[in-house]
């Protein structure tokens, strides 16, 4: 997600030009900050990959955790880093287990707000866990100043809920039996295709016994007496009163596809995603793919605006304070009112452009909105194609310059090639003479 600062000038009492380049200022220098491996404590990840980090472990473990702390760093202007912390870390002391305040290494007060977390200094199933377990406590918010210490990025369900579930909980065991079920398949169809020939014999026989005609480099499971194993074109003797009854597997099974893709669609209904979207394949028609690319949209925005509110936003106001602070941001009273403060910091988070089957009707779409006054260019351009409307509008009129410049030059060219040889056309003598001009210097 990117910034799009739009801090409220009216409120402000400035100038649309004013809060323009104010705004270009705040994204000027965020970028710097966000852009650089320093935001990151690690020292690993710019902001945008922090994101992704921080995103994923929520969806995986349910939750995750980010610590602001301040470092300062040669070479970095600003000293705010990013500390990603692990869902599986917060956890409740040992000598807390009973304490009704704490709940997975959250700790609440007795009106229900959180106040701390607990971290263990080492993951619970780390080589470490032998040793004896210590927690680092984390208040949520600063007593002197009020500003965060850290952030719970979570997607809360319930009233009363501290910790998270993760995205696929709904549907674990069901994904779980799919795959059972699809490698019972797989197995059935390779034994199927293992032709195998049996030969009776009415009276004994010193041959091998079955399931030890296979080499053993080939054999699956040598270490078990009690298994058969086949092999490709394997011909087996049977012993004496042994017989072979074939039973037809019927492999691959005709059923497979049809009911691995029912499942798909319960898996899909369960996480609000479209079984198009989930296996990726739109083979219908342009308007049933197009209703679940939107519908799956939608989703993705109701999941942007709870991550932009959880990670995004608050970071960025730590950050615009620190700014300000440092005298890089110019904004007066920011400290003196926290109304004021919040027309500063609010802004606007962008992310990637919705795909497109037919861009030239969504174009065109983009274009009525705008016109009848539903939509504005900037909110447009942002969900087309991610980017913003005022960045191309300048970099559109540097390439009109360049095209216009280029042009311009191409045209005063051919002018004066066409002037040249009208002039040439209106004195002949003037054409012979530049001939035999021509004709001296080749015999010199």
């Amino acid at each position: 997600m990117h910034l799009k600062s739009t801090i409220n000038e009216e409120f402000l009492g400035i100038t649309q030009e004013e809060a323009r380049e104010l705004e270009e200022t705040i994204e000027r220098e965020f970028a710097h900050w966000a852009e650089s491996e320093n935001c990151d404590i690690e020292r690993i990840d710019n902001f945008y990959q922090l994101q992704q980090l921080a995103l994923l472990n929520a969806l995986l473990s349910g939750d995750s955790f980010a610590l602001m702390t301040t470092t300062k760093r040669i070479g970095s202007i600003y000293d705010l880093r990013i500390e990603l912390v692990e869902a599986d870390r917060v956890s409740t002391p040992d000598a807390e287990r009973v304490n009704p305040l704490f709940c997975e290494g959250v700790e609440k007060n007795s009106a229900g707000e959180v106040i701390a977390y607990h971290i263990s200094k080492f993951h619970p199933l780390s080589f470490q866990d032998r040793q004896p377990r210590e927690w680092v406590k984390v208040k949520a918010f600063g007593e002197k100043t009020g500003r965060r210490n850290a952030i719970h990025v979570m997607n809360r369900e319930r009233i009363g809920q501290v910790r998270g579930v993760p995205f696929l909980s709904p549907v674990i065991e069901t994904i779980k039996q799919l795959g059972r079920y699809t490698d019972a398949e797989v197995l059935a169809a390779v034994i199927n295709g293992l032709f195998t020939v049996f030969i009776e014999k009415e009276g004994a026989s010193d041959d091998i016994p079955l399931g030890e005609s296979v080499p053993e480099d080939m054999q699956v499971d040598a270490e078990d007496e009690g298994s058969i194993e086949l092999a490709p074109g394997a011909v087996i003797d049977l012993g004496e009163g042994e017989k072979a009854n074939m039973v037809n597997p019927g492999r691959p099974n005709p059923n497979f596809d049809p009911f691995v893709m029912a499942v798909i669609k319960q898996i899909g209904a369960a996480l609000e995603i479209p079984y198009e979207i989930l296996i990726m394949a739109f083979s219908n028609n342009y308007s049933a793919s197009r209703a679940a690319i939107l519908e799956f949209f939608e989703v993705i925005k109701m999941y942007r605006a709870w991550f932009v509110a959880d990670f995004c936003q608050p970071i960025y106001e730590e950050w615009l304070s620190e700014a300000v602070a440092k005298g890089r941001v110019n904004a007066p009273g920011f400290f003196n009112d926290p109304i004021i403060k919040h027309a500063y910091c609010t802004a606007e988070w962008n992310g990637p452009g919705m795909r497109q089957l037919d861009p030239k009707k969504e174009v065109e779409a983009a274009e009525l909105r705008v016109e009848g006054g539903f939509s504005t260019r900037q909110r447009e351009t942002a969900e087309l194609t991610g980017t913003d409307f005022y960045r191309n509008i300048k970099q559109r009129k540097r390439e009109e310059e360049l095209l216009k410049e280029v042009r311009g030059n191409a045209g005063q060219k051919r002018q004066e090639a066409n002037a040249d040889n009208r002039d040439m056309e209106s004195d002949p003598d003037k054409d012979a003479d530049r001939q035999d001009t021509e004709e001296e210097e080749t015999e010199e």
